[in-house]
């Protein structure tokens, strides 16, 4: 493990034995790059995007908590991605290494804990070896009233062009979109022509990504969902924080749980993912 920097944020870089690496920002509890032990990276992050902790990090994984999206009353996508965590701890084990943060709600600034006003840990935990990433994000409630939450890993992919991806897994899954009622997509693979904005609910297992050569095979527990997103040129063009020719370049597939889960007081809940390179 090593102390760096991602722009002008602090960051923690991790190494494994065989040269798979990753790098954290303590602002946002943010994985802003992951690198296969080939040297390949991995994860999308934009040039366009402000790395001095006056806005949320455009790519990279994000930490969606506790409101997914304006399904709430509270910020968009909720303040975890905009918090300052704080680094636990680090290790080894079978050649993977680990690095562990964690963010109390008495490390929010007094606006936000004002407006979400309960005791709660978060805790996300980064682990990389050879061509494979483990993230799982815990909440624990460590208050005395129960609260609603959602939660979602907004991962960011690197790909070589959006028009020849395509995600598996899907077939027969329920979605959301933007039209008025859900679906079953039918189709074995999901493809992209421009813009693409779904939620696919109860997944019932593993998701490919195929890029190119390669493929990501994508595995998740206790989040229930997945969120498939890019948005096309139009979309594009209105975020200040990309650049125009950027959106082929990536995909977004998101492990989540959309529908607010009730956690007890006490209580813990955790998501898990698992990306490998096949």
């Amino acid at each position: 493990m090593s102390k760096s920097t991602f722009g002008q944020l602090p960051a923690v870089t991790i190494r494994a034995a065989d040269g798979a690496q990753a790098t954290v920002t303590l602002y946002g509890g943010h994985l802003v790059s992951w690198q296969t032990s080939d040297g390949q990276e991995r994860l999308f992050c934009s040039r366009a995007s402000n790395l001095d902790g006056s806005r949320a990090i455009r790519g990279g994984v994000p930490v969606i908590f506790p409101q997914f999206g304006a399904r709430g009353t509270g910020m968009r996508h909720g303040f975890a991605r905009v918090a300052t965590w704080q680094l636990e701890a680090t290790g080894d084990a079978d050649g993977a290494v680990f690095a562990q943060f964690v963010l109390h709600h008495t490390d929010l600034p007094e606006a936000i804990a004002a407006a979400w006003p309960f005791a709660f840990t978060l805790r996300l935990r980064v682990a990389v070896k050879a061509q494979a990433l483990d993230l799982s994000l815990c909440v624990h409630n460590t208050g005395e009233q129960a609260f609603p939450f959602s939660a979602a890993l907004h991962s960011y992919f690197a790909i070589d062009q959006l028009s020849q991806a395509r995600v598996g897994g899907l077939q027969r899954v329920r979605y959301s979109d933007e039209t008025p009622q859900d679906a079953l997509q039918a189709e074995e693979f999901l493809q992209f022509a421009d813009k693409l904005d779904r939620i696919y609910y109860q997944l019932p297992g593993a998701l490919t990504l195929q890029s190119g050569a390669s493929t990501l095979r994508l595995e998740q527990q206790g989040f229930t969902d997945a969120v498939v997103w890019n948005p096309g040129a139009q979309d594009a063009a209105n975020l200040p924080d990309l650049a125009d020719d950027e959106y082929p370049r990536f995909i977004c597939i998101e492990p989540a749980l959309i529908q607010p889960d009730l956690l007890a007081a006490g209580a813990e809940w955790t998501g898990r993912q698992h990306l490998e390179f096949v």
